[in-house]
């Protein structure tokens, strides 16, 4: 399957996800590229719009080994994980902390993140090759104690579909596919989403949410 864009796949994404319709829910976007995907979900599934801003903890001798990962209101860290010191790990929850809220006030200014505790979290993005990047954001959305968590992706690989398949309650994908090189090979256009897209975004689901929810006379 091949889309047009990325509003062209979450249109498309967005049908197969009626059921969650006026839920007690929320979708999170995981930026940049997921965020236009989330915001056309949330829009025709009237839920509100958030971004899910998460970074792994790197390990000291070798940042690029996750050792956990942060995100706005959690934090996980590996079990398995021996011979680092509760120093270094709090030194770089803070300092991860201090990016990330830098981050969210960026994209959402100064509206605090939704409780997502007894909700349905539906997380979205533009597509899935390796999954560990929505492993980790999975990990910190169970310790807010949502009550079922949905992944939405227009493609995904089939091997990150049958991993992430463990972790959720369901994944609900218009393409799953063995033969996967990249992302971008299922868009004719895939220039990147920008900060300010994102900003744009949430802001239009946002004002379309108040002007739903308005009251009638």
């Amino acid at each position: 399957m091949l889309f047009k864009n990325r509003n062209d796949a979450a249109v498309k994404l967005a049908k197969m996800l009626h059921r969650f319709t006026n839920v007690d829910g929320v979708v999170l976007g995981v930026p940049r590229g997921g965020v236009p995907i989330a915001y056309e979900i949330a829009r025709e599934l009237n839920l509100p719009l958030e971004v899910i801003l998460s970074k792994k903890i790197g390990h000291p001798l070798n940042p690029e080994f996750a050792i956990g990962s942060v995100s706005l209101d959690s934090v996980f860290i590996d079990p398995s994980i021996h011979n680092v010191s509760n120093l270094y790990i709090d030194e770089e929850i803070d300092r991860i902390s201090a990016r990330l809220i830098e981050k969210y006030r960026a994209f959402m200014g100064n509206a605090k993140p939704l409780d997502l505790r007894n909700k349905t979290v539906i997380v979205a993005d533009d597509g899935i090759a390796t999954g560990n990047t929505l492993l980790v954001i999975i990990d910190l959305i169970k310790n807010s104690s949502p009550s079922e968590i949905i992944i939405a992706a227009p493609v995904s690989s089939e091997s990150a579909f049958e991993r992430l398949s463990r972790e959720v309650d369901e994944i609900v994908c218009l393409e799953v596919t063995e033969h996967f090189r990249g992302v971008g090979e299922f868009y004719i256009d895939f220039t990147p989403t920008t900060d300010q897209e994102v900003v744009n975004l949430l802001a239009k689901a946002r004002d379309q949410r108040s002007d739903t929810n308005l009251p009638l006379f």
